[in-house]
């Protein structure tokens, strides 16, 4: 899968799972720009290493998915793009009733509407090439739901139904676009809860990620970032051309219950 030529931006990607997509589209030869809020040396430093690490150009710039104008600057910035990965996002847990009304406006915001405007800004030039890639981050929580995580799901299942009208509207066009929903991934984040899980249910940690973490996914395995990596660098190829406006689930098994 040859991406030499190409340019690649990922959303939220100096961890997790956008960190993964990152890698995996350096690897296929893509030149990536990576993304976070942050603008500190380590950033620059990790899209130095990547870059180093796969032969390619790799850029780190800083925009804030939760500032429509900071969305559409960031593409106009990186010059465009060839493929755009919508990654970034955030997390609350909380009843309805209690949910923060800002933690609900910035979910939505950085989950859902930092694609709009990413998907916006990146279309003119894709159109212009008359080839372009979208992959949309979204979730297990894209297809069905948890309690107290309304925000969550109600952003992701957003970003199913806005992946269904980007590919209508670039039908034909030689853009396709498509949603990946993973369930639980081993990230950074995932890890440091691990023991505290131990700790609150006085379980070994195997016990601990196959009983309690990993309870709705069959499988019983997390995916990993290079997964969900590898995946975006498919949809990215030739042999799905025909693949747009979709959702394929990385999930074990969890929405197959």
């Amino acid at each position: 899968m040859d991406l030499n030529g190409k340019r690649a931006i990922v959303t939220g990607s100096n961890s997790g799972i956008g960190l993964g997509c990152a890698e995996e589209l350096a690897r296929a030869g893509a030149e990536v720009v990576i993304n976070s809020f942050t603008d500190r040396d380590e950033d620059h430093a990790l899209a130095e290493k990547i870059g180093r690490e796969h032969g390619v150009s790799c850029r780190y710039i800083a925009a804030d998915m939760s500032d429509g104008e900071a969305c559409r600057a960031l593409i106009e910035t990186a010059g465009g793009c060839d493929i755009l990965v919508n990654n970034a996002g955030i997390q609350h847990v909380s009843s309805i009733e209690e949910f923060p009304v800002g933690k609900w406006n910035a979910i939505l915001a950085i989950n859902l509407s930092s694609a709009f405007h990413t998907t916006a800004a990146a279309l003119p030039g894709m159109r212009a090439k008359g080839w372009g890639r979208i992959v949309n981050i979204a979730s297990a929580h894209g297809l069905t739901a948890s309690p107290y995580k309304s925000a969550y799901v109600a952003a992701k299942h957003g970003v199913v139904g806005f992946t269904k009208v980007t590919a209508l509207e670039t039908a034909g066009k030689g853009i396709t676009c498509n949603a990946i929903c993973p369930g639980y991934v081993l990230t950074p984040l995932v890890e440091a809860q691990i023991p505290d899980q131990m700790k609150a249910h006085d379980m070994d940690r195997e016990t601990v990620i196959r009983e309690v973490m990993l309870d709705r996914q069959p499988s019983r395995q997390f995916a990993t970032t290079g997964q969900i990596g590898g995946t975006v660098v498919f949809l990215c190829s030739g042999a799905a051309d025909q693949i747009t406006g979709t959702t394929i689930s990385v999930d074990g098994g969890w929405t197959a219950l």
